[in-house]
């Protein structure tokens, strides 16, 4: 699990495989992810948008950017959290991804911090 907080919002991603949607002998590998989104702040939060950069194993970077989150965009009051998972497909064993959410927190628009976090196929680790 991977953690970030930014201005009291908490970013936790937990990622990983999915070797029934994967082929890895035609180089495609997918890595799905869940996030949880946190609001450990004393205001009303909503999440606008967001941007991912995705790197893979042989560091060709793709930037991904769009309203909301798997078609919501969630409006969070304090203590209250929201969870989604999404996908990643990579033509490389190994990736890592990052980026931020544009959040409108009390009026004003924030960009919260998404934690680095790494892509890996199983027969990868050591």
């Amino acid at each position: 699990m991977y953690t970030e907080t930014t201005q009291g919002i908490e970013i936790s991603v937990h990622p990983f495989y999915v070797p029934e949607q994967s082929d890895p002998g035609d180089g495609y590998y997918l890595f799905g992810y869940t996030v949880t989104i946190r609001n450990a702040s004393a205001v009303t939060v909503q999440l606008l948008a967001r941007h991912w950069i995705i790197t893979d194993g042989k560091a060709v970077v793709e930037e991904v950017r769009g309203e909301g989150v798997v078609g919501k965009q969630p409006v969070l009051g304090p203590g209250e959290k929201f969870e989604y998972t999404s996908a990643c497909p990579l033509k490389t064993p190994t990736g890592n991804m990052r980026g931020s959410y544009q959040m409108d927190v009390d009026g004003r628009k924030v960009n919260v911090r998404i934690p680095l976090f790494f892509l890996r196929h199983p027969d990868t680790f050591h």
